[in-house]
């Protein structure tokens, strides 16, 4: 075997005793010659002598007796001077270092995503239901909602949560969604929540949620029957009371409240499952919580698995199809799988994730623009990005490895659906991508800020993983232009547009301030407002009185035009959803605390087993 040559060009071996061409005669005669040449020292003169060792002594050198050891003079000059030196060069720093006033390290002055961050998150406080404390900062908001769950048999009622919109309503599919959108951000980029001050904020934000996810179902159990699914809102063409018809803000509110009560949907129950799962990675450092959190994912997957409560949650149901209908949940059933995997290192649930009739009723090998939008409704996306990741961080082989590496290339051309160039999506003349064809009318930031956070995230993977690109088709892509795709998206939003407007309420000089918000939009004044009564403020052309900073609003249209008028929410409403995904965009692009994930928070929660990877299949994972 021969060594590899690290430096290029040709191995060649050298064969001295049939390539040598005479040269070893020559050097024979030149190794004599040398040796015939020399000389010996004590044969030179004085002068030669002097060409080789230099002068000889002028004079004789003077010593100084040290009592224990004997130097010369000269030699004691050069130790003292350098002693000198080097007591100015090292050891006065040190002094001046120890005796000035200590002060922390300055942080690495914040980026506009950074700045734009710390506001979006506010906007989770805002939309907070319950009882309020003064930490909580938002000082136009108060405890409210105090009476939601009475109708139910949940103990202590359905108090806590987060409102969802402009709407006082509570609904568990999206707030579930947000849930879980924050704690991955914040799974994957830790360090960069704590270089700016906000991982113990948004791990309060998340704890605020899941602690309201665990009241709407029997989290001590491991097989439910229900889940109470949302708190309020409206039946489309209402004509009572209700978060629709009245225009209240939350500490005021009048009007009945009644609870839903889903007892089918795995669309829902996966949601769900994904958030307290998500959250159970969070919160690692709390054993008992995260072990409650999992627990509670386990019992909700359960009844998302039962093959008697296979239908959408929200099918014949007018309240939670009014507002957020859901189209199908074998999406969640990938999303759900993959959470619980990360949060357990249990098999079983990866081995669902990868069958192939799960991704094949969920449509994903069927790429489209439809499909490649993530949403609240739609994981998809999302939770093959998710999965792309255990194959790109395990690489876990057989039987996993066929799926898995096709989630990866369907993910590739997801993000290849995001550029430009592939011409997948219009695009308005100002910049914005236009995703919210197929879904809900307006409103489009809520989309492309989810799809700015995949792609930058996917990025990442690639980074982390020493992988430059990807393939689409013919083409290849550097990894940088899905971060110059998510860099453009976000700049867009924070301003960067025709309108010379930041979408984001309280973030740049010019930003909405007609906000669709009862609570934002009805001043303190210690006056009630009745249910009707509300809607003089509704109406009123000026600004809010209230600031809802942080609010990501719904956005400009297909021209790129934006109307500030309360009266429109597919303009002027912020969602739950909506800014989930802008905090984790945001969060993936800044750079005041470097860049890239972090890799192995995710696994924190695994024990090592003594079986394979490929585990035998849980019974409840037969059917799909």
């Amino acid at each position: 075997m021969q060594g590899g040559n690290h430096w290029g060009g040709p191995l060649e071996v050298i064969d001295n005793d049939h390539n040598n061409d005479g040269r070893g005669e020559d050097w024979d005669r030149d190794r004599a010659a040398l040796q015939s040449q020399s000389f010996n020292l004590n044969e030179l003169d004085e002068t030669q002598k002097s060409w080789l060792l230099g002068p000889a002594e002028g004079k004789k050198k003077k010593y100084v007796d040290l009592g224990c050891v004997i130097v010369s003079r000269k030699a004691l000059k050069w130790s003292l001077f350098s002693i000198l030196i080097a007591f100015c060069v090292i050891g006065l720093p040190i002094i001046v270092a120890k005796t000035r006033p200590k002060h922390h390290a300055r942080p690495l002055p914040p980026d506009r995503y950074s700045d734009a961050l710390h506001k979006a998150l506010l906007f989770f406080n805002a939309q907070k239901s319950g009882k309020l404390g003064k930490s909580n900062n938002i000082t136009w908001r108060g405890s409210s909602g105090l009476n939601d769950g009475n109708d139910t048999l949940a103990k202590g009622g359905l108090v806590g949560g987060y409102y969802d919109s402009g709407e006082n309503s509570k609904s568990n599919f999206p707030m579930a969604y947000s849930m879980t959108m924050l704690s991955w951000s914040l799974v994957e980029y830790s360090h960069k929540y704590k270089a700016i001050n906000e991982y113990d904020h948004v791990r309060d934000l998340i704890k605020w949620g899941t602690d309201y996810l665990l009241l709407t179902f029997n989290s001590s159990s491991t097989k439910i029957t229900q889940i109470y699914s949302q708190v309020g809102g409206s039946q489309n063409g209402s004509q009572v009371p209700d978060d629709t018809t009245c225009w209240q803000k939350p500490e005021q509110m009048g009007y009945n409240r009644p609870t839903q009560t889903t007892f089918q949907g795995p669309d829902l129950a996966g949601e769900m499952s994904a958030a307290l799962s998500a959250a159970s990675i969070v919160f690692r450092d709390d054993a008992a919580y995260s072990a409650k959190l999992i627990k509670g994912a386990e019992t909700l997957f359960a009844f998302a698995r039962d093959s008697g409560r296979r239908a959408r949650y929200s099918r014949d149901n007018a309240f939670l199809a009014a507002a957020y209908n859901s189209t199908g949940y074998y999406d969640e059933y990938m999303w759900a799988g993959a959470w619980l995997f990360y949060a357990t290192g249990n098999t079983s649930y990866i081995n669902l994730a990868t069958l192939q009739g799960i991704p094949r009723n969920a449509k994903a090998f069927n790429v489209t623009a439809e499909t490649s939008v993530p949403s609240w409704n739609n994981k998809l996306p999302a939770a093959m990005v998710l999965l792309t990741r255990v194959r790109m961080m395990l690489n876990p082989g057989f039987p996993y490895e066929e799926m898995l590496s096709t989630y990866q290339t369907l993910t590739a051309l997801n993000m290849c659906s995001y550029l430009k160039q592939f011409r997948v999506y219009n695009w308005t003349r100002g910049g914005m991508m236009i995703m919210n064809k197929g879904q809900q009318q307006g409103q489009n930031l809520q989309y492309v800020a989810n799809a700015a956070f995949l792609a930058s995230l996917f990025a990442d993977y690639l980074n982390s993983t020493g992988v430059p690109g990807f393939n689409c088709g013919p083409n290849y892509i550097p990894s940088t232009l899905l971060r110059t795709f998510a860099t453009s998206q976000m700049d867009y939003i924070l301003g960067k547009n025709p309108m010379n407007m930041s979408y984001i309420v309280g973030y740049g000089t010019k930003f909405p301030t007609r906000v669709h918000h009862r609570g934002a939009s009805i001043p303190s004044d210690n006056k009630y407002y009745s249910c009707k009564g509300g809607f003089k403020w509704r109406d009123n052309p000026g600004p809010n009185p209230h600031t809802i900073v942080g609010a990501m609003v719904g956005g400009p249209d297909r021209f790129d035009k934006f109307h500030d008028v309360r009266t429109n929410p597919n303009y002027t409403e912020p969602t739950l959803a909506g800014n989930a995904g802008l905090v984790a965009a945001l969060a993936s692009l800044t750079t005041s605390a470097g860049f890239g994930i972090d890799k192995n928070t995710i696994f924190s929660g695994w024990v090592v087993a003594s079986e394979d990877l490929a585990m035998k299949i849980t019974p409840f994972l037969s059917s799909c």
